[in-house]
């Protein structure tokens, strides 16, 4: 026992008042990340290390989005010369596949440190929330935060409201499916954005578009990583990850030179 409480009432306390703490700091925020995978993740590290505040909601209760699964459960991945500097600047080690000029490393070392990364420049992680709906204004035309809910509560069936999140940004880095900006489609139809979806495998030309289109979508949206291709309608890759780390890189200096405007 101590101060008369026994472990077990200190365990939850302890927990209630640092995740209220943390939450109550996250209401307001510079950026919303969606989606903790390669793109994601890159971007987290470079907008926070610069001072602004960056919090990655993650759905599932893990990170890595599309890396885990390395190519079809081989454990490695590749990228490119293009991308070595993003290895570096995360301490990523990689071999040297000379036969096909390709830099080849473990799936699970890229999502470790892509992670640590992120946490250490002093991005928050955030696991287990879905994204229900964003925030937004008119007059004009802006996103301005997100409607957040526990994946638990999604998956249940159930009914239960959910809370805000304000934000100066908003980017959908949630991979293939482009939740955040098939919500922004379905229920803001004035903001016009059509997602075409994306094409059939070809990778050489999606490791230069994918980048070439990420960006801004409209005012407070952000686009990174496969959501760009399933806006544009461009090709995959498949487990060549260059892409997803130079997008990642490109959304952040967008990011960042657009509120330091």
């Amino acid at each position: 026992m101590v101060n008369g409480k026994s472990l077990e009432e200190r365990i939850t306390r302890a927990i209630i008042r640092n995740t209220m703490a943390d939450y109550l700091n996250l209401c307001n925020v510079d950026v919303v990340i969606v989606g903790a995978g390669p793109a994601g993740m890159t971007a987290a590290k470079y907008i926070a290390e610069k001072g602004f505040r960056v919090v990655v909601f993650e759905r599932r209760l893990s990170f890595g989005g599309g890396i885990g699964g390395g190519g079809m459960l081989f454990h490695k991945i590749v990228v490119d010369e293009s991308a070595k500097h993003i290895l570096d600047d995360f301490k990523i080690r990689y071999q040297v596949d000379e036969e096909e000029n390709l830099y080849v490393l473990d799936s699970s070392e890229l999502m470790a440190k892509l992670a640590v990364g992120a946490i250490d420049a002093g991005a928050k992680i955030v696991h287990g929330i879905h994204i229900e709906d964003v925030i937004y204004r008119e007059n004009p035309l802006r996103i301005e935060g997100v409607v957040i809910q526990w994946s638990a509560v999604i998956m249940s069936g159930l009914h239960v409201d959910p809370l805000f999140i304000r934000s100066k940004a908003v980017v959908d880095a949630t991979g293939h499916d482009a939740e955040v900006l098939q919500i922004v489609a379905r229920k803001i139809p004035e903001a016009g954005i059509q997602l075409i979806g994306e094409k059939s495998a070809y990778s050489e030309l999606s490791e230069r578009v994918v980048v070439e289109k990420t960006g801004r979508v409209l005012p407070g949206l952000y686009v990174a990583g496969m959501s760009v291709a399933t806006i544009h309608g461009l090709p995959r890759m498949g487990p060549i990850f260059s892409s997803m780390l130079l997008s990642g890189k490109k959304v952040a200096e967008i990011i960042v030179n657009d509120l330091s405007g």
